[in-house]
């Protein structure tokens, strides 16, 4: 990590201001530089204590940037990782004020929840083993980087871009389910916006979240027993639209939607 002390401290201060706003501010890799993803995770750690300290609670956390046509959308080319707090949490099939957002953008994917820990054993057993339950979800992005001019940097020290989530049902259990040969189609108002397959999601959602096991770890989060997670888009993310209905159909999963207004 090449950013000192005041550098964290300096972008995790832009990120938080522009949060509470809420409003769009600078990159903050003109802070950090644009590859330094350690400082990067630092400056997301710094607004994770802030957070808690706040009286947020984690319930889980997220894998984004795992589908080729979402790292093309913003110029990445590697996956990314945040944090989910209890009030990002959005009813199935309910509605998202107006006002609430800044550039929120839409994506479907497969959520766990967790049945055991993952932190030592990442072997392919033990990860569908803890996966639990799978649940179609759909994550609503919002950058606060100013029109989602984003590097890996930005996006990593802010929370990998997380806004809320929808959970949807049913919840199947995860070692019943062939991963990579499910197909998603996402509708906005009923006509198709985006559509993928668990293959386009590094390869199976399974292959995420032992990349989520590991990065929490090694950033002093593991992941437990009981946490959401989010395994990351299945194709690409499109832009939420006032006054539209979002609904994500996984085949052999379920569905799950969310309206804006």
């Amino acid at each position: 990590m090449n950013a000192n002390q005041d550098q964290l401290r300096a972008a995790a201060d832009r990120l938080i201001a522009a949060a509470a706003a809420p409003k769009q501010c600078e990159p903050v890799r003109d802070i950090l530089g644009d590859n330094d993803i350690p400082a990067a995770y630092a400056v997301q750690n710094l607004i994770t204590d802030e957070s808690l300290e706040r009286g947020r609670v984690v319930v889980g956390h997220k894998i984004g940037l795992t589908s080729p046509a979402v790292q093309r959308q913003l110029g990445v080319d590697q996956p990314d990782s945040g944090v989910l707090f209890a009030d990002m949490r959005v009813e199935n099939g309910t509605t998202v004020p107006a006002g609430r957002l800044l550039q929120p953008k839409v994506e479907a994917e497969i959520a766990f929840i967790l049945s055991a820990d993952l932190v030592d054993d990442l072997s392919d057993d033990a990860v569908r083993a803890a996966a639990g339950v799978a649940v179609p979800a759909i994550e609503i992005v919002d950058s606060r980087i100013r029109d989602w001019s984003i590097s890996i940097v930005d996006t990593v020290a802010d929370n990998g871009s997380s806004a809320l989530f929808v959970l949807g049902e049913p919840r199947i259990p995860a070692a019943d389910i062939d991963f990579v040969s499910r197909t998603m189609q996402l509708t906005e108002d009923g006509a198709t916006v985006s559509h993928g397959r668990g293959a386009d999601c590094l390869g199976s959602p399974l292959i995420a979240l032992a990349w989520l096991a590991r990065t929490a770890r090694d950033n002093g989060s593991p992941l437990r027993a009981g946490h959401i997670v989010l395994s990351g888009a299945l194709g690409p993310m499109v832009p939420a639209r006032a006054g539209s209905t979002y609904r994500a159909e996984i085949n052999g999963i379920g569905s799950v939607a969310v309206s804006f207004g």
